[in-house]
């Protein structure tokens, strides 16, 4: 009986555990997917639609680079050029000669058409146009291409070696136009893109390609080329090819700052990184003389003879450095001789130009007009004098 009793009781505690085991096994597998449920719910909520994305990433793509192509893009040009170039015979020695010039004339030297290309940008509506003088400036035939397609005969208004600056013109109205920004306001390291004709490129598709950089620096005085002359250059690592000059140099507001107009190359053909612009305030100086005149009128003299400093002058004179230029001639009553610079004084700056060479002087003074008054520095007997000379026109 009492065995009977045990067993009993055993069989209760069996069936009550595996009651309380079932009924745990089953809410654990409630409570699973109740998490997973509550996983899975608010991740396939939040996915947007397709649309939805699409928009999104357009609208990250489009930013301050991107803007600013679209907006000067219209006013950039593509420009076909043809040159009579003058070129000496290879045989011009026998030309020369009485005996042969007079079986086969003077034929010494022949002339040849030669094309070339490179950029630009419509400065008005009424269709005006700028582009460096190395472009455009001996130009016996000049065809602008704008970017709806259409080509135009171009005239050259008038073209300034000088500075490298040439202003043309074409017949309409109502054509895209930049906006100038201010060159004295550039910041180092800013970004910019260079727009043009590289290699003759925007024929295919009649757009100018696109480049971007950022300014590397500022007021940097270039050797002369050919008698032209870079005071005060841009540099960018936009890459600039050959077809750019002429084109422009755009900030990321979409104002041009600058044009482009030279690359230093190492020997090779192609960019590396070393670009040039003339500043944009320039480009207005000069073009609104050529507008007004059709050139730039320099009719003014100084009245000086100078050398640059080598080692030989710079020991004889006991000089530490061979910056600078020295007066060797003084013409009387020259704007010189009455601002009171004397001969052996070495001038070091002229305005805010420091003065390294002859070159450098020369530079400087294209900048002036018959009229000005321009302040010089002068080392004389180890101290820096500071002079005004007035530039008197002749």
């Amino acid at each position: 009986m009492r065995n009977r009793t045990r067993f009993f009781y055993l069989l209760i505690f069996i069936i009550l555990f595996a009651s309380i085991f079932y009924i745990y096994k089953s809410n654990q597998n409630d409570l699973y997917f109740y998490k997973s449920d509550t996983i899975l719910t608010p991740t396939l909520n939040s996915v947007e639609p397709k649309q939805e994305v699409t928009k999104k990433v357009i609208t990250d793509r489009n930013n301050v680079i991107t803007n600013a192509v679209k907006e000067v893009s219209p006013a950039v040009v593509g420009i076909n050029v043809i040159e009579i170039r003058k070129y000496q015979n290879p045989y011009n020695q026998f030309y020369n000669d009485p005996f042969f010039r007079q079986f086969f004339g003077n034929n010494g030297e022949y002339r040849q058409k030669v094309k070339e290309l490179g950029s630009g940008y419509i400065v008005s509506s009424d269709g005006y146009i700028v582009t460096n003088d190395h472009v455009a400036g001996n130009a016996s035939q000049i065809t602008v291409t704008l970017t709806n397609g259409k080509n135009y005969s171009a005239k050259l208004i008038g073209t300034d070696h000088a500075t490298d600056i040439s202003l043309l013109k074409i017949t309409g109205s109502n054509f895209p136009t930049v906006e100038f920004g201010n060159s004295d306001n550039i910041i180092i390291g800013e970004w910019v893109v260079a727009l043009g004709n590289p290699f003759g490129l925007f024929s295919l598709n009649n757009k100018p390609t696109v480049t971007v950089g950022v300014i590397s620096s500022v007021g940097l005085n270039l050797q002369p080329i050919s008698q032209r002359y870079y005071l005060n250059m841009i540099q960018t690592d936009a890459a600039i090819n050959g077809g750019n000059s002429g084109g422009p140099l755009v900030n990321s507001m979409g104002e041009v700052i600058g044009m482009n107009t030279l690359i230093f190359t190492a020997g090779s053909q192609g960019n590396i990184g070393l670009g040039f612009a003339i500043p944009i305030n320039k480009v207005k100086r000069i073009i609104k003389e050529l507008k007004e005149k059709g050139k730039v009128n320099r009719n003014f003299d100084v009245g000086l003879g100078i050398q640059s400093i080598d080692e030989r002058i710079a020991r004889a004179y006991n000089l530490t450095s061979t910056k600078g230029v020295i007066i060797t001639q003084v013409i009387k009553n020259s704007p010189a001789d009455k601002s009171g610079l004397k001969v052996r004084d070495i001038i070091v700056q002229v305005q805010q130009y420091e003065i390294n060479d002859e070159e450098t002087l020369i530079s400087v003074f294209q900048e002036f007009r018959a009229g000005d008054l321009i302040n010089i520095i002068v080392k004389r007997d180890g101290k820096r004098i500071p002079l005004k000379m007035k530039l008197e026109r002749i």
